[in-house]
Formats: C-alpha cells, structure tokens, sequence
C-alpha cells in the first residue's frame, strides 16, 4: 500500500495507456497459405514469395469470410510472450478461434440477441468505448515521440539535484492507543516485523516482509508520512505515533541514500506513460471546451459549472454557519 496523496486519474487515461504500450507485430502467414506466383522463378534463382495479401480468405462460415488481415489483427492483440511462438503454432490457433467467434455471431444474431435491451446496451456501450479510444487515440499517437520523450526527460529528471530517499518500514493501527502500545512493545525489545504482520492493518505491506515500504522519495507518500519519515535517522522508529487518513503509523527507518539520477532508458517507459496521461487530460479539455454542459442536481435544476452534482436520494450538505 502507498500512501499517495489523492489524485484524479482519467480512467480513459489507463485505458489509453494500455492500448498505446501495447506492441504490434504483423503475423505472417505460413508460406502454404501465400498465393503462388503465375510465373516461375529463373533457373537456378532462389524462388520469391510474393507479399501476403490481407484480403486472403481463410476460412468461411455460412459463406462469411474471415480474411488474412483479420488474422494478422488478432494476433497483434496476443500477449507478448505468445507471440513468441512459431507462426506455424500460432496461425491454426487463431483461425479455429476466429471460427468459433463468427459461428456464434451467427447464432445469436439468429436469435436476434441484438434486439435485447440488455445486449443492445452492452453493445452500445462497447461501440462509444471503441470512439472514445479511437478519437483520444488520434490526438495523443502523433505527441507520443522520442523527441518529446527525451525534452520531457531533460526538464524533470536530467537537470533535477540527486534527491533523498529512505527505506522504511511501518505498522498501521486505528488508534493512537493502539499505536501507543505498539510503541511500548518495540522498547520492550519486540522484534518489528513480526509485529507488523500481526497487528498492522495494512495487509499489503504487513505481508510484504513485515510492514517493508521499500525505498521511496519525500513526494511519494503523504506529507505528514514523508516528514516523519525523513525526520529519522537509519535504524529508529518514531516515539509518538504519526497520524494520517489512513489511521496512525509506526515507522521504523532502516537507511537513508541519495538516489543517482536515472538514465533516460531507465525511465523512458514511465515518462511514455506520464505523457500518456498528461496528453489524454488536453485532449479530454478540448473536448468539452466544444460542446455544452449542463449538471443537474437531485430536483432537476442546473447547478452552476464549479459546483459538484450531488447524488439522487443522498443526504443534503448541512448548511455552512
């Protein structure tokens, strides 16, 4: 668990990202589905393929066809590690899949499931998803280059002074009484992890070697974690509890380094993503700076642009005195 201070990430942002990181690979057809050429090689040279068609039938169903391209599609949308495997292994796979789905396409439009308002909104729903990504797409590919990797990288990393960082530890409990007693048995000689995976109520850390945050800079976690934790020096824990809005810590400090400057190929992936990100949010402002809104609040009258609607049947605010 990081205690991150709250943000607001677009959800069409991770989204996004997932779609731009992803790799593409053309798939080649096995050289017995390439269309022979009319004409024979010369004597004694090497024959030539000729270039795979895309619009290259492979199957039918019920007289539909499914296409080279279609094939070729799919298997860019594989997982990496698959499409390690032998085109031989992976173009037979992915035409039995391609059948399967088109026979039951057949089917069910047979059983005229897209007229069924639950399968309608399904379908509509993965229809304005598809625009979306397609049109955020569009406005963030063409930025995505190493160029603007490489300024971003200039600007928020390369010209940055090394910074501090502190490998801690911690136990996270509901109350400062509990806390308190926490603190009591560290001084009484308990052994701090063993504590943390028995009483700390974040399980993720308790679980991950008794309570280890790992190494993490000040901007990392929330300011008051982070002023404590970099208020203490290697090999103490804090003697009054620290509380946050997650509850109240015990931190134990193990080191302190001062972390080298990353080289750009080190970083170069998570820039891609925080240009992702930082892209999607221009595109989605220029988006809504073309169209009207309107928010409605639970009686049916417009609320002003800066204020936040408020949920149907959800208790009103109390007024301010």
């Amino acid at each position: 668990m990081r205690f991150t201070s709250p943000a607001s990430i677009l959800a069409t942002a991770a989204l996004l990202t997932s779609t731009l990181l992803s790799s593409s690979g053309a798939f080649a057809a096995p050289a017995a589905s390439a269309p022979v050429a009319s004409a024979a090689a010369p004597a004694g040279a090497p024959a030539a393929e000729a270039p795979a068609d895309p619009n290259l039938v492979v199957a039918t169903v019920d007289g539909g066809k499914i296409t080279l391209g279609e094939i070729r599609q799919s298997a860019s949308n594989m997982p990496a590690q698959l499409r390690q495997l032998p085109p031989n292994m992976i173009f037979p796979m992915l035409v039995n899949q391609a059948v399967d789905q088109k026979a039951i396409q057949i089917v069910a439009h047979k059983a005229n499931l897209q007229a069924d308002p639950e399968v309608k909104a399904a379908m509509d729903t993965a229809a304005n998803n598809a625009l979306q990504t397609a049109w955020l797409s569009r406005q963030v590919t063409p930025q995505l280059t190493d160029a603007a990797i490489h300024d971003y990288y200039l600007k928020n990393y390369a010209n940055k002074a090394p910074e501090k960082e502190v490998h801690a530890r911690h136990i996270l409990v509901k109350t400062e009484a509990e806390a308190q007693d926490v603190i009591k048995k560290l001084k009484a000689g308990d052994a701090f992890g063993p504590l943390a995976e028995k009483l700390s109520i974040d399980k993720g850390s308790a679980r991950n070697n008794g309570g280890d945050l790992g190494w993490f800079k000040k901007g990392d976690m929330v300011p008051v974690f982070s002023d404590a934790a970099f208020a203490m020096k290697p090999n103490t824990f804090s003697e009054t509890p620290v509380k946050s809005q997650f509850g109240y810590h015990v931190i134990q400090v193990l080191d302190i380094r001062t972390a080298a400057v990353p080289k750009e190929d080190e970083v170069k992936d998570k820039i891609r993503q925080q240009l992702i990100q930082q892209d999607v949010r221009a595109a989605v402002e220029k988006a809504t700076s073309q169209v009207k809104i309107v928010r409605y609040g639970p009686d049916g009258k417009a609320i002003p642009d800066n204020a936040q609607p408020a949920m149907p049947g959800a208790p009103a605010a109390a007024p301010k005195k």
